[in-house]
């Protein structure tokens, strides 16, 4: 039986460190016939020279997680900046003989194109040049099981409904502890979230559940979702295009699972993340997202509105201009423009 070819796409932005360590657990996972690809949004930080490092086995990892393994480096890249990527590449023959676990593709964006649109980038060259049949959406700042793939593929292959798949979430800084099992969508008020989010795990959330949408973490899709949804939506810059893309996998007749068997760590803090710049993106996927895919039911527009005007009178009260700030200013943005960039981000901390 033909191995699917799967695309593991990783997305970078000034995390080299948390990148090679992502890579090094890839590398050693079970399943044999993938290419990895890592999209660099025009980081600042030297990521592409580090990352070049860690493939010729100059940088050794330390993780709780698994061993280092010096057997499969130098590892041999291929690169190309977005414009090369997007005509096609080329230097596929370099590595086309390689074991999966002796190469790498980089692709340079040169500058911060956002979740969806960066890692567009990597699923067009993964459908168009590599000719993947799944791409594995990852993000970088994870360590996976060895197995984790091989659990997704498996049941993929026996379930054709399924069109996504994602892992059992867990911090990884509390093993132990789920970060998501799945992701939960609220559309009156334009939002999401982990299914059992926070929750200690003992062995009570082992069964395969069907899930809203796999969140962008970790989401094994196939093939043929994107060829009959189309990539991901680029007029969010960071979430939200996961609950859009999984909300017309849906209408197209397609599955969403979590499946617990397959297992992946995440680097996140046990609290949200409540920057200034957090909060305006919030607003601004809040507000596009409501209006992409409620506003044409009048019952759960009223139902957005009224929820988000209560949300903010509590805020006042409770003196929290910044929220109001971020809000009004992404409000007034949202009506002038559709995409929101990273510009847009750094201007709420001035």
């Amino acid at each position: 039986m033909t191995i699917p070819k799967v695309a593991i796409v990783i997305l970078n932005w000034n995390g080299w460190k948390d990148t090679i360590e992502c890579l090094e657990s890839v590398y050693q996972i079970t399943y044999e016939n993938f290419n990895v690809i890592i999209v660099d949004n025009g980081s600042k930080d030297k990521s592409i020279k580090k990352i070049n490092e860690y493939s010729q086995g100059q940088i050794k990892i330390k993780s709780n997680f698994f061993e280092y393994n010096l057997g499969n480096k130098p590892i041999q890249i291929i690169e190309y900046i977005m414009d090369e990527a997007d005509a096609g590449g080329g230097k596929e023959k370099e590595i086309i003989d390689l074991a999966s676990n002796k190469k790498l593709i980089i692709i340079n964006n040169g500058k911060n194109l956002g979740f969806a649109k960066g890692n567009n980038i990597g699923i067009k060259y993964a459908l168009n040049v590599l000719f993947a049949d799944y791409v594995l959406l990852l993000n970088n700042d994870t360590v996976v099981e060895k197995d984790f793939l091989d659990i997704g593929i498996n049941y993929m292959q026996e379930n054709e409904n399924v069109g996504i798949v994602t892992s059992k979430i867990y911090y990884y800084n509390y093993p132990n502890k789920i970060w998501a099992a799945g992701g939960q969508i609220k559309k009156w008020i334009g939002d999401g979230g982990g299914i059992r989010h926070n929750q200690l795990d003992n062995g009570q959330f082992n069964t395969i559940k069907s899930v809203a949408y796999a969140p962008g973490t970790m989401a094994l899709i196939k093939k043929s979702v994107f060829e009959k949804v189309g990539l991901l939506p680029e007029c969010y810059f960071a979430t939200g295009e996961e609950m859009e893309f999984a909300i017309k996998t849906r209408k197209i007749g397609y599955d969403i699972v979590c499946n617990p068997d397959s297992i992946i760590y995440h680097k996140v803090g046990m609290s949200d993340n409540r920057s200034l710049k957090y909060r305006y993106n919030s607003w601004r996927t809040r507000l596009l997202f409501i209006e992409r895919n409620v506003s044409n039911n009048l019952i759960w527009k009223i139902v957005s509105t009224i929820t988000i005007w209560l949300y903010l009178c509590i805020k006042l009260i409770m003196l929290d201009f910044k929220e109001i700030k971020c809000f009004l200013l992404a409000r007034q943005d949202h009506a002038h423009k559709k995409i929101i960039s990273e510009d847009d981000l750094n201007k709420v901390d001035h």
